[in-house]
């Protein structure tokens, strides 16, 4: 009779074999096809590798690189394929969007099958979004784009002092408080 740990273990070990034969698979169905939409879509079937395996794991760890390339491989088969006749602006964004969606994923497939949510893949996945939105809009979120990438270093410069302010405040009244 098997112990809850041993099941777990043996259900592990088998989804990481069924998950190794899959990749093993996929990187040899690309490599005798000679489809360049199958070369196109390469990187998706190893996302939807991972994720499959995350859920069926229950695993966040999985569902990580499942999302991420997931994302970048959408973005790579909509740019070099069907949206291929974009212009470079547009052609970068659609390639953010789907990049976002991947990291979106992450934290929507976190939230079903996962014990705790994972909300932190929102945080590049928002960042890519903004970056996205204002390559679409042209014109104006070009110049935010432009404006953004002078000025974000002052973030950390005044995060910087406010740390180093905020200690130096608390060194203060510790020495007042000593004497």
């Amino acid at each position: 009779m098997y112990t809850r740990y041993e099941n777990s273990e043996v259900r592990n070990r088998w989804l990481a074999g069924m998950a190794l034969i899959a990749i093993g698979v996929l990187v040899l169905v690309v490599q005798f096809a000679k489809s360049e939409t199958l070369g196109l879509l390469f990187l998706s079937g190893l996302g939807l590798i991972f994720l499959l395996w995350g859920m069926a794991a229950r695993s966040a760890g999985l569902l990580i690189p499942g999302g991420v390339l997931s994302g970048i491989g959408l973005g790579v088969y909509l740019t070099g394929g069907p949206l291929s006749y974009l212009e470079s602006e547009a052609t970068g964004a659609v390639f953010l969007l789907s990049f976002a969606g991947g990291w979106a994923l992450i934290t929507l497939l976190s939230a079903v099958v996962c014990r705790e949510t994972h909300w932190w893949p929102l945080i590049p996945g928002g960042i890519m979004v903004l970056i996205g939105g204002a390559l679409l809009s042209g014109g104006p979120g070009l110049t935010a784009l432009d404006w953004a990438g002078k000025v974000w270093p002052l973030i950390p410069i005044g995060f910087g002092l406010y740390l180093l302010l905020r200690r130096y405040k608390g060194d203060v009244e510790e020495n007042n408080d000593a004497r």
